[in-house]
């Protein structure tokens, strides 16, 4: 068998993630309300040699870290966004909006109410994929999408609080 051809991939992608859909599933996966994704080693994984475009993690509620916010910026120039109630919406409308920008739209949610989105964005010519935890993710959303990752406990990682207020997050 030979090799595969060297190929350069020139895709932009964006990932939205629909926060509280991803930690519920994160808890109920792992067991642990305090478990998190370990975006370090999440991120490669679905970007596969494509460039990242956008990362907008949607998070519905007031009590949205700031760390979070930080390291999301620092080290993918990404950003959160709050949102009211649910982050359907929201995350709806910024797909749309950016998808003549970009070639591929992942989004972190196995939620049903996305399969609308999905067939839209494809319709526009947008290859669309989903990331979630299988057990929650929705049949019909991962047979609309292009491509579905599972997120497994290794795309997580345990937060732990120690006293003295520091916080140290420890792989599972």
């Amino acid at each position: 068998m030979s090799e595969a051809p060297n190929i350069t991939i020139n895709q932009s992608v964006a990932i939205l993630v629909d926060g509280n859909n991803i930690e519920l599933s994160l808890h109920s996966l792992v067991g642990a309300k305090n478990a998190m994704i370990n975006f370090d080693t999440l991120i490669p994984k679905l970007l596969d040699n494509r460039g990242l475009s956008r990362m907008i993690y949607f998070r519905e509620g007031k009590s949205i870290s700031s760390k979070l916010a930080e390291r999301l910026h620092s080290h993918y120039h990404g950003s959160v966004t709050p949102c009211y109630k649910s982050a359907d919406i929201p995350l709806t409308i910024k797909a749309t909006q950016i998808a003549p920008k970009v070639d591929t739209i992942i989004i972190l949610s196995g939620d049903a109410d996305y399969v609308e989105l999905v067939r839209h964005l494809k319709s526009e010519g947008v290859r669309v994929e989903i990331a979630a935890v299988e057990k929650n993710t929705a049949a019909i959303l991962k047979e609309e999408a292009d491509y579905f990752t599972a997120i497994t406990e290794e795309d997580c990682f345990i937060f732990k609080h120690h006293k003295g207020g520091k916080s140290v997050g420890k792989k599972k």
